[in-house]
């Protein structure tokens, strides 16, 4: 019997930059993908970095069309922004602020046939980086991911910027990074394809595995640091790691139960005022569970959630209290047959991740009972 191999593969944006006050610079790059730039941010990022951005452009001799972002990156957002930038004729569309504008912004271009580019103000997700589009309802529920043809032409990142906003983004931003090297271990071990379009490179699960180490270094002081919002060395590992690292990692290397736990999560509206990383950190909790990974490192897991304040129980993500039929309608969303869940190097069911989310529950209550009840860092703020 012949054996069938899969290709491997590995995508990234074209370019990367990341550095203290860079958004001064912004024009300056965005003059090498075109002359008639679309910027969508919303009314907050607006208020926050909207004079710099202008100076910016107007430095560089590009024209700005300001748009502001109308809630989610949904379908009919898409589709409105698009008809914007189609009827002033833009050849380059920026998405400045968090996931949602840079996903929109990615869309449109891809939709309109334009350039893109990803300006993170927060690195609370590795949106930034990737291929992709997360769409949610108007109502703020998970819908689909939209895959793209390619990664963005431009991702600037200004490291004064991400540690000016509170520190609760970066620190979510941990949580969706933390779960890079833990996926991606798990979809390598499947031989399943990752978002990339084939099986987990040895660079691709080498980056996830540094993203890994990275946080586990350095998220502690870097979270101390950016609450005084100063860049320290600490503040420019953890930013690349939650960023460029995080957004390899995952999609060259593959997204498994973490982030289908989090895609579950969002069915419910008690979880909406959750960001994504924190959701997604109890999904790794849950996938933990789900591989029966040794009692030592899961409790070394929740030790260093604890420290930086990320949730490792229901509670915290909303759910306190909750009964076993309303987490089964997260499991059954998260087990989907689309859900990035299957790429777990076994079979998964509904039952078995609503066992594996009331384990992780137990897990992460457990820890905090015998510490005492306490939260290292002040919890999330």
């Amino acid at each position: 019997m012949t054996e069938i191999y899969v290709a491997q593969a590995l995508i990234a944006p074209k370019k990367y930059v990341q550095g203290r006050g860079l958004l001064s610079s912004l024009g300056k790059y965005v003059e090498e993908l075109g002359k008639d730039a679309l910027v969508i941010a919303d009314e907050s990022v607006w208020r926050l970095v909207g004079e710099k951005v202008e100076q910016s452009f107007a430095e560089a001799g590009v024209r700005l069309i300001a748009e502001t972002l109308g809630g989610e990156c949904s379908k009919r957002e898409i589709e409105r922004v698009r008809g914007v930038a189609e009827r002033e004729g833009a050849s380059v569309v920026v998405g400045v602020g968090g996931g949602k504008t840079m996903d929109t912004a990615k869309a449109v271009g891809h939709e309109a046939g334009m350039k893109w580019a990803s300006v993170p103000t927060i690195v609370s997700t590795d949106t930034p980086t990737s291929a992709l589009s997360v769409i949610y309802t108007d109502d703020g529920v998970f819908e689909e991911y939209m895959l793209l043809p390619r990664n963005p032409d431009l991702v600037l990142v200004d490291t004064q910027v991400a540690a000016n906003a509170p520190v609760r983004f970066l620190v979510a931003g941990m949580g969706d990074a933390l779960a890079t090297w833990v996926e991606a271990r798990a979809t390598a071990e499947g031989r399943k394809t990752a978002m990339a379009g084939g099986v987990p490179t040895m660079a691709a699960l080498a980056l996830a595995k540094l993203c890994w180490d990275t946080l586990w270094s350095y998220g502690l002081s870097a979270k101390q640091a950016a609450q005084q919002h100063v860049v320290t060395p600490a503040v420019e590992k953890v930013v690349e790691a939650n960023t460029l690292l995080s957004g390899l990692g995952f999609e060259s290397g593959g997204l498994a139960a973490a982030h289908a736990v989090h895609n579950g999560l969002t069915a419910l509206p008690a979880t909406h005022h959750c960001m994504h990383g924190e959701k997604v950190n109890f999904g790794t909790l849950t996938q933990f569970a789900l591989e029966e990974r040794p009692t030592a490192e899961i409790n070394d897991f929740i030790a260093f959630c604890n420290r930086v304040g990320l949730p490792t129980t229901l509670e915290e993500v909303g759910l306190g209290g909750v009964d076993r039929d309303a987490l089964m309608t997260v499991a059954k969303t998260a087990t989907m047959p689309s859900e990035t869940i299957h790429n777990m190097p076994f079979s998964v069911d509904a039952e078995i991740v609503c066992d594996a989310m009331i384990a992780a529950d137990a897990y992460g209550r457990a820890f905090r009972e015998a510490a005492g009840g306490l939260r290292g860092a002040g919890g999330i703020e």
